[in-house]
């Protein structure tokens, strides 16, 4: 029978235990150590030991004694330092596992403790070691690098510890994951352990090298490349008060210098390298590796393969980095630095609205991209559906905040100096130069009343802290955000919209260079065109990697979207909330706000409004109450370009379907129903005068926006029964200067593209004559073929626009005639359509004829039907009969023979017999009062100059006294005057029809004049030729038959 192994004691066992852990022996020859090449005997150590009289047993006293004389000793093969020391906790792990399966439980209790002590202890001194490398290094400093299978070269050991620790059981994508220090594994809690538990004067030297491994492991990283390790072992940093608190203390966490700019810190800061990366392109010298448009969407990769995985690559970015600002957000400790980090960055790269953006002293899109990626998120907990939080957020915040530079930007409608005078009127300085201090929760109820201690527009506060402590995080985070996503995701848009014109233009010119080519080949338009598919080839590639980060991710436009719901519907109750009438003044707050909060919000619904399915879900309500309230409030709103802004929002949710889901936005809205047909009649009169020196082209497009609005509501009753009672009370007001602008506008854009169309004949002439255009050269053919292009969209454009105004003209007419038929009107009516009717069916007819005219959106026949049917509903609803009269006056365009040259066109082409009934029986009629006119003025004889108005020279009815330059002229013509320009004809100074004053005494004469028997006895011997004035009917022979 075999002898039982004696019972080991405790003190036994906890040798055993330690030995084991710290591979050290005290007793040479020691069984199951000897064995171990890595046991290290401590035969110093031991004899100092034997000396006190104590036995060679390792134990919880002398523990820490050992492992100083262990890692200060130069032992032959031994490991570094820092290697010692981890693998003393990872084998101290192991043991603790060993002993939970002791039976005895006191001393399975007793050695968890010393196993679990001695982990504390190698933790302990791997912290002293990092902190003080030269106290363990036996002369080598660098010798705590742990070996990898990568190619990372690290100052920091802890680096690939920290990539394992966060690797560990996750799995990685093949994108932005590869794995960085494979090969090393952390000891389970070891990091925990190693940063929990320890002040910061310790750790702080420690974690500054950690940081800037880190940030360099991101740096020039694209959004292919491996990022997520380093953001995740930011994240767990971070988790840690201590680390949080050394990474805001970090010399870079702001970086300093009198070069700082938006680019420095993008690539210098801690946290700007893991913002850089990036789908987006960027400058060549900044370029992240590897290229995501020469590797996702070059034209040897797939363009058809589905890249949705950017999207979620990108995602994965912004939810990292959220978390990470989120959590030293909470810390109250690090939470300033945050903020500071924040506005340093919207500060520095303000210029970053610019057109023209320098890519050397500006952060890159990539990263303002990302940046309005996670100020979203962390704004999400305040975007509820009910903007229960919205009263946090505090406009004085505008004006007293010294965190942002706000005040430098565009307002509303304030001016800088009216800011000013309104801050300094309002917050008076006390007599020790300080500011009253006022209710910060109660701000945005009582912002007149309420003020700040902090300073005016000149004044910096002189207590930092006090002035940053007013405004809660809601306010701070919601006005940061509209700044980031004004120089960040608005910005893209613009960059992104700028591209695809780029595009469009190159592809336009490689047309045409390869028409040329064709024709006439040169090895120079060889060159130019190769060099033109590059450029091509570039521009596309940027423009997949916009559309890939930006146009398919849904969420992120629907974040924006919900973030400027908030802005609008804060926005409004600083007026008074969401309802009409405006006050009769603009609040200075809401006055003082900055612009670009506006028309961010209006080119963000553009863009949405043009990517299918974007608006799905999205309140759109506030933002319509919002557009009909300011698009015609230029007292609250100056700039007429952004107000022009929200009617193209408009006309991008008009309905273009028969179950459009915007449709109701028009129908069933009531602040729609009330105001939108008058306010958008209101802004077609206001964007007459923008300011701009290009006023005159603009109007154009901004009107085609509104005509095609308003052509829309005409199709709905309850608009249509609005705008006809708008006409009804502003008959004399806002809806004659519109009706004045329509035809001003009508006559141009036509007269334009006849003229046009003459030009572009001699061009084709031109060109069609090949002996004669060969023997031109090559750079002289090239310049007319461009001219022809240029030409041709010229007419198409001005064509289309003209469409729309005669269109308009026709359709309101047949219900609406008296603002048609007012005194200052009812002869510029009539000679505009005179004009129309004499292009169209005069003798200029033939010369006007294409090939194809519908290219050029030139539609004579559908343009004379319309023309027919303005007469005929003006005849129709004239009562007083004078539009026969104004018909047969115009002495520029109206021959008799017209009327019955366009009714054989009409009778050609099949339209109504009653219209044309009706038009031949107004062409009799102004026969007739041309008749009579000239039978009138006959009798009339030699008029005194006194009584002819000084610009018609006609004979005044109603003259009238001009205040300023004291000429009288006839009401209806000053009155037509002042439709397109409010000042004296004479003089150009300020003018309008209230102003004018009758000329009592010279009227009477006048009529006196009329009515002498003596006048009309002379008459009847008078030949009825007049001498002045009268007009000449054309020939037959000018009309075509």
């Amino acid at each position: 029978m075999a002898t039982q192994k004696p019972q080991r004691t405790p003190e036994e066992v906890e040798d055993i235990i330690l030995r084991k852990i710290f591979l050290v022996t005290l007793k040479e020859n020691q069984e199951n150590s000897s064995s171990d090449p890595k046991v290290v005997y401590l035969e110093m150590t031991a004899a100092e030991i034997l000396s006190e009289g104590k036995s060679l047993f390792l134990s919880r006293d002398l523990m820490e004694r050992v492992l100083i004389d262990r890692l200060s000793g130069d032992f032959p093969n031994s490991e570094s330092p820092f290697l010692y020391l981890i693998g003393c906790y990872r084998r101290a792990h192991e043991e603790i596992k060993k002993i939970s399966n002791m039976k005895d439980k006191t001393l399975r209790s007793e050695m968890e403790a010393a196993a679990k002590q001695a982990k504390k202890l190698a933790a302990s001194y791997a912290r002293i070691h990092l902190g003080n490398p030269e106290l363990f290094s036996n002369g080598n400093l660098r010798d705590s690098n742990l070996k990898t299978g990568s190619s990372l070269s690290s100052n920091s050991p802890l680096l690939p510890l920290l990539f394992a620790e966060v690797s560990s059981g996750v799995m990685l994508d093949g994108f932005g994951g590869n794995e960085l220090g494979s090969g090393v594994d952390c000891p389970p809690g070891f990091l925990e352990e190693f940063l929990k538990d320890s002040d910061f004067d310790t750790l702080d030297p420690i974690l500054k090298g950690l940081y800037e491994d880190l940030r360099g492991s991101v740096l020039k990283v694209s959004a292919l490349g491996n990022f997520q390790q380093p953001l995740r072992a930011l994240l767990y940093l971070v988790h840690f008060p201590v680390c949080a608190k050394s990474l805001v203390n970090h010399p870079w966490w702001i970086p300093k210098g009198v070069y700082l700019n938006g680019r420095v810190i993008e690539m210098t800061s801690i946290l700007g390298p893991f913002f850089h990366v990036s789908a987006l392109p960027d400058h060549t010298i900044f370029k992240s590796q590897p290229d995501v448009g020469q590797q996702c969407f070059s034209e040897a990769s797939s363009r058809r393969l589905d890249n949705s995985f950017i999207k979620t690559i990108m995602n994965t970015l912004y939810d990292g980095l959220a978390e990470v600002l989120l959590c030293l957000l909470k810390n109250t400790e690090t939470r300033e630095s945050v903020l500071e980090y924040l506005a340093e960055v919207i500060n520095k790269n303000a210029s970053r609205a610019h057109i023209q953006v320098d890519p050397i002293s500006c952060a890159s899109s990539g990263m303002f991209v990302n940046l309005s990626a996670v100020m979203l998120r962390l704004c999400e907990p305040f975007l509820d559906a009910n903007l229960t939080k919205r009263d946090k957020i505090d406009p004085n915040y505008v004006f007293y905040c010294n965190r942002l530079d706000l005040r430098g930007l565009t307002a509303l409608h304030a001016t800088s100096e009216e800011v000013t005078e309104w801050i300094n009127k309002d917050n008076p300085v006390k007599t020790d130069g300080t500011r009253p201090h006022g209710d910060g929760e109660n701000r945005l109820l009582q912002s007149q009343e309420a003020t700040s201690s902090g300073s005016t527009l000149s004044v910096k506060p002189t207590s930092s802290s006090g002035e940053k402590a007013k405004y809660p995080f809601i306010c701070e985070c919601f006005f940061m955000t509209a700044r980031v996503l004004n120089l960040g995701l608005l910005k893209a848009f613009s960059d992104f919209k700028h591209l695809v014109q780029d595009i469009s233009r190159c592809e336009d010119t490689l047309a045409t260079l390869k028409a040329m080519q064709g024709q006439a080949p040169s090895s120079q338009l060889e060159l130019d065109i190769s060099r033109l598919e590059k450029e091509i080839e570039l521009h596309s590639q940027e423009r997949f990697c916009y559309e890939a980060q930006i146009l398919k991710d849904g969420a992120l436009i629907q974040h924006a979207l919900s973030f400027y719901r908030l802005m609008v519907v804060w926005l409004v109750g600083l007026v008074g909330g969401f309802k009409m009438p405006l006050p009769s003044t603009c609040p200075m707050e809401f006055a003082s706000m900055p612009e670009h909060f506006v028309e961010d919000a209006m080119e963000l619904l553009i863009f949405a409004s043009r990517i299918p399915r974007t608006l799905d879900g999205v309140l759109l309500d506030d933002f319509m109450n919002f557009i009909i309230m300011f698009m015609a409030s230029p007292q609250f709103i100056k700039n007429p370009y952004l107000r022009a802004k929200m009617v193209e929002v408009l006309n991008c949710w008009m309905p273009r379907g028969s179950s459009s889901a915007t449709s109701t936005l028009f129908d069933g809205h009531q602040l729609s129903l009330e105001y939108l047909v008058r306010n958008l009649l209101k802004l077609y009169v206001d964007i007459e005068f923008t300011g701009s020196h290009t006023q005159f082209y603009d109007k154009f497009n901004i009107r085609h926006n509104i005509a095609e609005l308003l052509e829309y509501l005409w199709q709905v009753p309850s608009h249509r029964n609005a705008w006809k009672q708008i006409a009804k009370e502003e008959e004399k007001g806002v809806y004659l200067n519109f009706l004045n602008f329509l035809i001003n506008d009508s006559i141009y854009l036509l007269d334009e593209s006849l003229n046009k169309i003459l030009e572009l004949k001699e061009l084709e002439a031109e060109m069609s004559n090949s002996a004669e255009w060969e023997r031109r050269s090559a750079q002289e053919r090239q310049e007319r073929t461009r001219l022809f292009h240029s030409q041709e969209n010229i007419i198409r454009i001005d064509m289309k626009l003209a469409n729309e105004d005669v269109s308009m003209l026709a359709f309101t007419s047949e219900q609406i005639t008296a603002p048609f038929l007012l005194p200052e009107m009812v002869e510029r009516v009539a000679s505009m359509l005179n004009y129309f009717l004499l292009q169209l069916v005069g003798p200029q007819r033939k010369s006007l004829s294409l090939k194809v005219p519908e290219k050029y959106e030139f539609r004579p026949k559908e343009l004379l039907t319309q023309i027919v049917h303005i007469y005929v509903h003006l005849a129709r609803g004239d009562a007083k009969n004078i539009f026969p009269a104004a018909i047969s006056s115009d002495g520029r365009s109206y021959n008799e023979q017209l009327f019955s040259a366009a009714a054989d066109v009409l009778q050609r082409i099949g339209m109504d017999g009653r219209i044309i009934e009706d038009f031949i029986e107004l062409g009799a009629k102004a026969k007739a009062a041309a008749s009579e006119a000239m039978d009138a003025e006959a009798a009339l004889g030699d008029i005194p100059d006194e009584f002819l108005d000084p610009i018609q020279y006609t004979l005044m009815k109603d003259p009238v006294i001009l205040p300023s330059s004291r000429i009288t002229i006839d009401r209806p013509v000053i009155q037509r005057h002042l439709l397109s320009d409010s000042t004296d004809p004479f003089n150009r100074s300020h003018l309008n029809a209230d102003m004018l004053i009758p000329n009592t005494e010279l009227k009477a004469r006048i009529e006196e004049f009329i009515r002498s028997p003596e006048l009309k006895r002379r008459g009847e011997g008078l030949n009825m030729q007049s001498s002045k004035g009268t007009i000449q009917p054309t020939s037959g022979e000018m009309l075509i038959d």
